[in-house]
């Protein structure tokens, strides 16, 4: 093997042609084994294994710096710079982040969850490179569907300014996520079909030198590439046509399904079954589809991320003119909603709140400020904290503010059809509704269908002394908190849903001082600047304690979330118990 003995770049650059090739098998040998034990990031890892190697072939991490775009495709990279056992040994599988971490080694540059990132972010470096009299080379890694977010357009208009080494790794799979969208790939592919010899060429458009490598996942190919631009004194592109998920078969057929992977067999590429295979994107796929039958005013909005409304291939097909995918572009998928809304139609734009963060000027000024009724769905909890990178906690603090906006929280799959129902047809309010990451949760009975009457919560069991404000999938827990205060203290408490994160039911709380002790405010996220402060300001001069439960502000990154509950006190004992020191029992 050579893997085992490679420790860092200064090991694969003593390699020949033929043992890279063997170093390449190896790498996705043991990609294969850890992702089907552990699953990750699979389609972007395996189509960027031989530039990986030709990377530092050619350039000397980390005195020259390498930035890689999201970073979801720097396993093999983290292999050859002295972590391979992490992608070697079971036992140490979770000890590297999935994303580059500067806290693991200097060959990382920053910590990169999200997409467009790496142009600008290089630029930085080589402007002060520039300025402090450096010569390193300094190299952007990016996938072709990052492309299409603004801040790479904004990078590249930078870069053909620059006028010193600055090279552009254009890694073109033909894929995001899911396949590309947007008048760029087009011209991207017909620089393929021409051996990059088209006459349109955005990269030359923006005052960019320009080089193409037809094979991308030829190693010697790339390297001759790489010491054609190394050490070059204008900003250049490096086109590399490569194929997402090589080296598997059912990746390289299913490039969408294969771009992240749940553990699998390696030998038929299914991964086993795991409970309930109902979900909240499966409930919206299947809510969308019907209403585009008999809504025509219906737009569904994506922006590369189809999956997290279980949009599939097929799904996406069926909607047909009732469906558009932005690519990456959230900022411009939030003022298109904000756009058809105005112009009457019955508009939805979904994300991950992670990926809803970059868009808060277009939600503020674009559709709040303009009061427009679009809907915006947005998936993050603590219960499915990944990465530091990829959080999405703070969706109730950065948008439950924002003026005009209705920020609805429910709290079982009902109530999420009932508010859809609702956001859809009132043409008042822009409207955000969260979505959670837990399992699905029915009732029987009827649940609330009408908001109009903005900020009213309900009570939902009446009792005295200590009242339970539970907002949204956290109801669940606000439930078993009641039940606890009655097993362990003997304490009939109220619950409460809230269903709005944006406002405080002013009526109801003045009542529930007059003979509660104690307010306890319960919510999926981050406590600084949420919901329940909120609450707790209110409150602020009635004689009511106030306990706020949520999580501290903070990046987590591979936490454990049971041990993450249980230390913020999300726990109905423990609440309870901070209930009792509360009222001194």
């Amino acid at each position: 093997m050579y893997l085992e003995h490679i420790n860092g770049p200064e090991d694969v650059k003593k390699l020949d042609s033929k043992a890279r090739l063997t170093l390449a098998q190896e790498i996705r040998e043991n990609l294969l084994v850890m992702e089907s034990k552990h699953g990750g990031h699979f389609g972007p890892n395996f189509g960027i294994v031989e530039a990986t190697i030709a990377l530092h072939t050619v350039f000397n991490s980390p005195v020259d710096h390498i930035v890689y775009d999201v970073s979801h495709q720097t396993y093999p990279h983290k292999m050859l710079t002295g972590r391979k056992q992490a992608y070697m040994d079971p036992a140490l599988y979770d000890s590297v982040s999935p994303y580059t971490d500067p806290a693991e080694t200097p060959h990382d540059l920053f910590k990169i969850g999200h997409t467009s990132t790496s142009i600008s972010l290089a630029l930085g470096l080589a402007k002060a490179r520039d300025i402090m009299g450096g010569k390193e080379n300094i190299i952007a890694v990016i996938g072709d569907g990052s492309m299409s977010g603004g801040e790479a357009l904004e990078g590249l208009n930078v870069a053909g300014e620059l006028n010193s080494n600055f090279i552009i790794v254009f890694n073109d799979n033909q894929m995001s996520i899911a396949e590309n969208h947007g008048g760029m790939y087009d011209q991207f592919a017909e620089l393929r079909r021409t051996n990059g010899t088209a006459e349109n060429n955005l990269f030359k458009s923006m005052g960019l030198d320009y080089l193409y490598v037809n094979d991308g996942n030829n190693i010697e190919a790339l390297i001759d590439a790489f010491e054609q631009v190394k050490d070059m004194t204008r900003p250049v592109v490096v086109h590399i046509n490569t194929l997402k998920g090589k080296g598997y078969a059912p990746a390289e057929a299913n490039k969408e399904k294969w771009h992240w992977h749940m553990p699998f067999d390696i030998q038929t590429g299914q991964s086993p079954a795991s409970g309930s295979s109902e979900s909240y994107a499966g409930i919206f796929a299947e809510y969308a589809l019907k209403r585009a039958k008999t809504d025509p005013k219906f737009l569904v909005l994506m922006s590369a991320v189809p999956g997290l409304l279980g949009l599939s291939q097929e799904r996406r097909e069926e909607l047909g003119k009732h469906y558009l995918d932005v690519g990456i572009a959230e900022e411009t998928a939030v003022a298109m909603a904000s756009g058809a809304a105005h112009a009457g139609a019955h508009v939805v734009w979904g994300s991950s709140a992670t990926f809803i963060q970059r868009t808060y000027d277009q939600l503020t000024q674009d559709l709040s400020l303009n009061q427009n009724p679009a809907v915006i769905m947005g998936s993050g909890s603590i219960r499915g904290l990944m990465a530091a990178t990829h959080q999405g906690l703070s969706s109730i603090s950065m948008i439950a503010n924002i003026p005009n906006m209705v920020y609805l929280a429910p709290s079982n799959a009902e109530e999420y059809i009932a508010m859809l129902d609702w956001a859809l047809e009132q043409d008042k309010h822009p409207v955000y509704i969260a979505i959670s990451s837990g399992p699905v949760v029915h009732v029987e009975g009827s649940v609330r269908t009408n908001f109009d009457d903005l900020n009213t919560y309900e009570v939902t069991r009446q009792g005295s002394k200590v009242a339970v404000l539970a907002l949204g999938d956290f109801y669940d827990l606000g439930e078993k908190t009641v039940e606890a205060l009655n097993s362990t203290l003997g304490i009939e408490a109220t619950l409460v849903k809230p269903y709005f994160a944006s406002g405080v039911d002013e009526n109801l709380l003045d009542n529930l001082v007059k003979d509660h002790d104690v307010i306890v405010t319960i919510e999926d996220g981050i406590i600084e600047g949420g919901w329940g402060q909120n609450i707790a300001s209110y409150l602020g001069t009635s004689s009511a304690r106030v306990l706020n439960y949520g999580v501290k502000k903070a990046f987590y990154d591979r936490v454990n979330i049971a041990d993450l509950m249980r230390e913020s006190h999300l726990d109905p004992e423990l609440i309870a118990a901070d209930v009792k020191q509360v009222l001194g029992l």
